[in-house]
């Protein structure tokens, strides 16, 4: 699976993306901000986490430029094969502030209500990055409790606001008259 945008292509991890994942991801700001990415990442994590397979209707992107060559974040479902998922999502700190995570989200949500058909996507973002809860907002995730979770990339629990958004049905086309 695959989702092309205006600036953004949207593919499945491969293991040669290894060490340009780990470079992208290896940040102590990016890993800060994700619960299960451990820090200091390295490229064997890189590789254990490409190596994952694949759950039917979770896709995992990798987000490109539309170069295909420039690494500049991930985006992921996951959670219970059937029902609710979890949007989650990361991009390289030079790439903060250009709205590349919106425009991927946007990717990812719309997949989810047309082809997954995903009755409900939860996300959430801890609560010193309010950057990823005006992401959110974008996205027509709604707000809603606080709540506690670990972070392995702090190495310790943190605080984090949790959102929802419910399936959006797709426009029906207009007919011509």
């Amino acid at each position: 699976m695959f989702a092309i945008t205006e600036r953004l292509l949207l593919r499945p991890g491969w293991a040669e993306d290894a060490p340009v994942l780990a470079a992208a991801i290896g940040e102590a700001a990016i890993a800060r901000n994700l619960a299960r990415v451990p820090y200091p990442y390295a490229e064997s994590d890189a590789a254990a986490f490409l190596a994952l397979p694949q759950e039917p209707g979770r896709p995992r992107f990798l987000i490109f430029l539309r170069d295909g060559a420039t690494l500049i974040g991930g985006i992921a479902l996951d959670g219970e094969s059937e029902g609710d998922a979890n949007l989650g999502y990361w991009i390289a700190r030079a790439y903060w502030g250009q709205g590349f995570a919106t425009e991927a989200g946007r990717a990812v949500c719309a997949l989810a209500d047309a082809s997954l058909r995903l009755p409900r996507l939860r996300a959430s973002h801890s609560l010193d990055n309010p950057a990823s809860g005006r992401v959110l907002g974008k996205l027509g995730f709604r707000p809603g409790l606080q709540a506690r979770l670990h972070s392995l990339g702090r190495g310790e629990t943190l605080e984090v606001h949790q959102f929802t958004r419910d399936r959006v049905e797709p426009a029906a086309p207009a007919l011509a008259a």
